[in-house]
């Protein structure tokens, strides 16, 4: 049935301001045959490659999809008829294919129209478990890899409102499941119910610079529903249906098994919660059990975190992190921090890791201390393991060398570098399977493994180093020599064969998998052979064009010529230019590139390469680095170096000969939106713009944004200066301002658009605002979206074009 419903869109033209009632429409059919294409699958394989799973879905949600019931708390979107959250993108269909045959295999015994979610593999891979949604809530099914059936094991009884409803036990028999309550409590209409007296909040003086979220609890109601809707039962499950009670009803909030299967550790949400930041920040109770479910030891008990100190590398006090250690049987690790958590604080160390040893009887025994924020560890065994620290305001980022098994021994550093450097990016390390089937790192007579993106300044070339433990001295095994394609490597599947799994790419070439074997003259075996759903452009001339800015930063751009363009004659085209600001502390980090013009022409609402095909010249992915060196912070000079950015994109493209430099548009989503608005304030570059799902009022995040750290109170002419809604009066030149009406992300409320159009509005500027029905932060009802680039599409035909 056709969707018939409204759309309130605010006009002001050259006529003066008006209303328009539109239905959906669609875009011309050089963007539509582009824009409504047929998905390829998501494939995930098991870790011997001998079986992979082709998971189906549809290419966009339907606006009928975003409208079902919707409860907004604590930080979750759910569909209380459901109980799962109402933002999954639901899988309809999956097939099994045993990778060194070609024919998929569809799998049988599916319900009918699925909507699978919560995908997860057995210990032994032999099975997938995974979730059906149905009309009235949320069922457990498995699949049978090798016979290619599933199987339902429950009714539709999951609850599945806090994410990952269910474990794997480590004897691949048996789940463990989250369960809705037998005596579950009917929610709350808050519409009906009586309010029994105001809502009041109360300070003690204690600074709390939080960021602005979203979706927060407001009143007792909404704290009555939250809790109902994330009460769970927890039940094992074994794979004939057969369930039997594990633990009562209670806030569940985590499940994990100890990689022995022996123990497994439950995190509980505790009272009170809050009305200004959201459950993650909720007091939290953890507590190891037996497979019995008999209580060990509560490990951790974690108070209400309204309060945190100022910055990024800020954090909450007592012990975070806490997880199971993957090459051990039964031991817990955690982080403290040493400094308080305020980044302000003076100290040595910033952090230190211990570990827990199953059954607790003893302390925790200190394993390492870090000199700046803990990052994380790849565990490997008993001797070697690999522990990261950072520090967000230098940018630096350290990896070490730690021995597990002796405390006493210093952390070796093995790599020191500008996490933003990406040129020097050793690499990641390869992880494998161990005995418990944890990932742990891969080790051979004294090797580690790395696998790196490979980006340089002539051009990415992805490699594999094996990097001695001992003397830290890498050597390369592998490295990718193609001009004219990608390869992305994904892991090592055996390190005495040398065969490696690949995804290899081109301009014209869908991606697809590949083994490798880089030890027979890098011998290439293709898995899939998906094909390219976008022929229309396939021929179109793409090239990853650099330029500097004034102060000498390099800069880049994938540019994208029209279909057919003659090269030689150099038509005069409008040029639209699409990017997203990002900081730096350093020139050098600012002016590297990782765009890759042999990367797979892949059109979506994200970018305007679509009007490639409607005689617009396309800069995609244009660099507008803002940087702030030493003591200067990168906002500090926000506007001019936009600015900057803007007349370097725009003289280098002028320079190639293809544009008309009067005819130039830029566009911009979420903080590129904000990017678009002060472009259009401050500069007269642009003949129009297009901003989508932005924040213009940065009072209104007044406790920071972006990568902005300092609050409004420190700099408030920094805020002011940044935000175009304070500078709205300078703005004349047209713009289309674009928000879903449900956006969910920190910042962009959608008053956020509705009052800076109003601005606009009463100051006389052409300004157009298009409201989304239903959508969030990023969109995805297929009505909403083409309706979007016809927008888009009419918009710039009638300002930039014509």
């Amino acid at each position: 049935m056709k969707l018939k419903l409204s759309l309130l869109f605010l006009l002001v033209g050259l006529s003066g301001f008006s209303q328009e009632e539109l239905t959906y429409q669609k875009p011309s059919k050089e963007i539509l045959e582009l824009a409504d294409y047929e998905r390829a699958p998501s494939v995930t394989m098991d870790t011997k490659k001998e079986y992979m799973l082709l998971s189906y879905r549809n290419t966009y949600k339907t606006l009928d999809e975003l409208n079902q019931e919707e409860l907004r708390l604590g930080g979750l979107r759910i569909n209380p008829i459901t109980n799962i959250s109402s933002t999954v993108t639901y899988i309809n269909n999956i097939k099994v294919r045993k990778i060194k045959d070609k024919n998929e295999i569809q799998v049988t015994g599916l319900p009918q129209n699925p909507k699978i979610s919560n995908i997860a593999w057995s210990p032994d891979e032999k099975k997938i478990a995974f979730s059906h949604t149905t009309a009235t809530g949320v069922e457990l099914w498995v699949l049978d890899i090798a016979s290619a059936k599933a199987t339902r094991l429950t009714d539709a009884t999951v609850n599945a409102n806090m994410g990952g409803p269910f474990s794997w036990y480590r004897d691949n028999q048996s789940l463990l499941v989250k369960m809705l309550p037998k005596d579950r409590p009917a929610l709350i209409d808050s519409k009906k119910d009586l309010p029994k007296g105001p809502t009041v909040s109360t300070s003690d003086g204690s600074k709390s610079q939080n960021r602005t979220y979203q979706d927060l609890l407001k009143n007792k109601t909404d704290e009555t529903n939250f809790e109902t809707l994330v009460t769970s039962e927890l039940y094992k499950v074994d794979l004939n249906g057969k369930a039997s009670l594990f633990k009562k009803a209670d806030l569940y909030a985590g499940e994990g098994f100890s990689p022995d299967g022996n123990y497994i550790l439950i995190t509980t949400i505790q009272k009170p919660f809050s009305y200004i930041v959201p459950l993650s920040r909720f007091p939290m109770k953890s507590i190891v059990y037996d497979q019995t479910g008999k209580e060990i030891k509560v490990v951790n008990e974690v108070p209400l975190s309204e309060i945190m100190p100022k910055g990024f590398m800020a954090t909450r006090k007592g012990k975070r992190s806490m997880s199971w250690r993957s090459d051990a049987p039964a031991t817990l690790y955690f982080v403290e921090a040493l400094d308080g958590g305020d980044p302000a604080n003076k100290v040595d160390f910033r952090d230190e890791v211990f570990l827990w040893e199953a059954p607790f009887a003893s302390n925790p025994t200190s394993l390492a201390k870090t000199a700046q924020r803990y990052g994380g560890i790849v565990w490997g065994n008993n001797t070697t393991a690999i522990l990261y620290d950072q520090w967000y305001d230098t940018r630096n980022e350290k990896t070490y060398l730690i021995n597990p098994s002796n405390p006493n021994q210093a952390p070796k550093v093995i790599f020191d570098r500008n996490s933003q450097d990406i040129y020097s990016d050793p690499g990641s390390f390869e992880t494998v399977k161990n005995q418990y089937g944890r990932q742990v790192l891969a080790l051979e007579n004294d090797n580690a493994f790395l696998i790196g993106e490979g980006h340089t300044k002539d051009g990415q070339f992805p490699f594999i180093d094996e990097f001695n433990i001992k003397t830290f001295k890498p050597k390369r095994l592998y490295q990718s020599n193609y001009k004219d394609k990608v390869e992305s490597i994904f892991s090592i599947e055996d390190f005495k064969k040398g065969d490696v799994l690949v995804q290899i790419q081109s301009k014209s070439e869908y991606p697809n998998y590949y083994f490798r074997n880089i030890k027979k003259k890098n011998q290439l075996t293709q898995i899939t052979d998906f094909k390219n759903p976008f022929e229309s452009i396939k021929n179109v001339h793409k090239e990853v064009i650099k330029y500097k800015r004034k102060d000498g930063v390099e800069l880049s751009g994938t540019l994208y010529l029209p279909v057919g363009y003659d090269m030689k004659k150099k038509e005069k085209l409008p040029l639209l230019i699409w990017a997203y600001p990002e900081e730096y502390k350093d020139k050098n980090s600012a002016g590297q590139s990782a765009q890759n013009s042999n990367e797979f022409t892949f059109p979506n609402y994200g970018s305007f390469v679509y009007w490639v095909t409607k005689g617009y010249v396309v800069l995609d992915d244009a660099s507008f680095p803002i940087v702030g060196e030493g003591t200067t912070e990168p906002n500090d000079t926000f506007i001019t170096q936009l600015v900057d950015n803007a007349a370097a994109a725009i003289d280098a493209v002028d320079k190639l000969g293809y544009i008309n430099r009067k005819k130039v548009a830029v566009g911009g989503h979420s903080y590129g939106a904000f990017m678009t608005a002060n472009l259009l304030t401050h500069s007269d570059l642009f003949a129009c713009g297009i901003a989508r799902s932005g924040a213009y009022n940065r009072t209104l995040t007044p406790f920071g944004f972006q990568s902005e750290q300092r609050n409004y109170w420190e700099v408030p002419e920094v805020y002011n200066t940044m935000s175009p809604f304070m500078n709205a009066e300078k703005m004349k030149t047209p713009l289309m301002l674009v928000h879903g009406d449900a956006d969910n992300n920190p910042g962009t409320f959608t008053l956020q658009t509705e009052r800076y159009f109003q601005a606009l509005k009463g100051l006389g500027a052409p300004v157009r605002m298009v409201l989304l029905p239903k959508e969030s932060h990023g969109y995805a009802a297929k009505e909403n979206i083409l309706h979007l680039l016809w927008e888009q599409d009419q918009f710039l035909e009638k300002y930039l074009k014509n």
